[in-house]
């Protein structure tokens, strides 16, 4: 058995409903972990590359992938810091303000993050003198936040774990999962999980990308391996009333290319925000497979395009770098095929990927000094979630003539 077959397995079933009613409407190509950053000396080595699949339930319209690495080969070390993020940064302390004042949360309310990455989030919460603990399975991560005086479980979040926190500590007013739902295949352990931990009055918190806002931008590079479950409305509220959950509320937010912000609860009544967005879901035809189909054909079309306008600039003589060596830019990078004949190198800001080199398409990362000691004529910016930040930080690039390649959701240089 190879290595690449010892850490992967493969669903039959949907994951909210259990039917096998599944349908694939985009394939990615065999594509490596979009984390995976290399070190010079493994550039000769045998790579993992494992099928990058979507398929759409026609039962309970999860759209999802099906072919699922093993998540202690993903996250026992990672390499994505959310404190690296400036944009991250003011997200969670704007969550940390609706969450405390809309639940009306005191010094004696207990706060849980589940997927807690180094802290930053629960950072938020200790300010204000509330009980915090982060579960974090990435060792690496984990530690940062303990560093930072954020208590971290270093441990997977499931039923078993959910016991042994709450016997320690006790039950949990608020849980938090912000950008960690969608990489957990057995969705009903996890929950399972949530209701032993959760207060009675207590408030589940997901936030994860909103299907609706990937289709109308096109977004196909924010599907990678991490990314199991490709969440609109009508699956969640599936999901949860099978463990006996209420959806009450949801708002949409503009981190990670558009979000959405769930609220569930173990009972009360849907706000109407639910019932708008399940309108739009309806309107735009998310319960039928020749959405997804019509998706996958303009996704191919948008490569074809982004190949043709990158091509073009460097038989002109143009020098090209990446800005932002993130897992959206890895699935782009690899299903474009753009290696180094077409990107000197990428620039990102977080210690951890610098002096690596990129999942697959190996090409090197510096940290941002390079980009203004050595810049570009352009430079295709793989963090498009970003977008006006990163324009605004690099006014003075463009000043003197750079200019950045949009990629999302049409190829564009701006």
């Amino acid at each position: 058995m190879s290595k690449q077959e010892d850490c992967i397995s493969r669903r039959v079933t949907c994951r909210v409903c259990g039917s096998k009613k599944l349908h694939k409407f985009l394939s990615l190509g065999p594509t490596p972990l979009a984390n995976n950053f290399l070190r010079k000396d493994q550039l000769d080595s045998p790579e993992a590359f494992y099928p990058l699949d979507a398929y759409f339930c026609s039962n309970c319209y999860l759209v999802q992938l099906l072919d699922i690495v093993y998540p202690t080969v993903m996250f026992k070390e990672y390499a994505y810091l959310t404190g690296a993020s400036k944009p991250m940064r003011t997200h969670f302390a704007e969550l940390t303000e609706d969450v405390i004042q809309n639940f009306k949360l005191s010094k004696n309310s207990f706060v849980v993050d589940i997927g807690s990455n180094d802290g930053t989030l629960l950072q938020n919460f200790s300010k204000y003198g509330l009980s915090t603990i982060g579960i974090e399975p990435a060792s690496n991560i984990a530690q940062l936040a303990e560093d930072k005086g954020i208590q971290t479980v270093n441990d997977f979040f499931d039923e078993e774990c959910a016991v042994r926190v709450c016997k320690e500590y006790g039950p949990a007013n608020v849980i938090l999962a912000t950008n960690v739902f969608a990489h957990v295949d057995d969705l009903e352990n996890i929950l399972r999980g949530v209701n032993h931990l959760l207060s009675n009055n207590g408030v589940f918190i997901i936030e994860v990308p909103y299907l609706l806002n990937l289709l109308n931008n096109m977004e196909f590079d924010t599907i990678y391996h991490e990314h199991l479950s490709y969440f609109a409305i009508y699956p969640l509220i599936y999901l949860f009333r099978k463990l006996g959950m209420v959806v009450v509320d949801v708002r949409q937010v503009p981190v990670h290319g558009g979000s959405i912000r769930v609220f569930v609860q173990r009972t009360g009544e849907q706000s109407k925000n639910v019932a708008e967005l399940l309108s739009m879901e309806q309107e735009a035809k998310l319960d039928s497979f020749q959405t997804y189909l019509k998706f996958g054909n303009e996704v191919f079309l948008l490569k074809e395009k982004l190949m043709r306008l990158l091509k073009m600039l460097k038989g002109e003589g143009a020098k090209i770098t990446g800005y932002g060596a993130t897992a959206k830019g890895s699935t782009l990078l690899n299903y474009c095929k753009i290696g180094t004949d077409i990107l000197d190198y990428i620039t990102d800001t977080t210690p951890f990927k610098q002096g690596l080199y990129t999942p697959g398409r190996h090409i090197p990362i510096f940290p941002e000094k390079k980009f203004h000691e050595d810049p570009p004529d352009y430079a295709l910016l793989l963090a498009w979630n970003y977008a006006d930040e990163i324009l605004q930080k690099e006014s003075e690039y463009r000043q003197k003539a750079g200019k950045f390649i949009l990629p999302i959701p049409e190829p564009k240089v701006i």
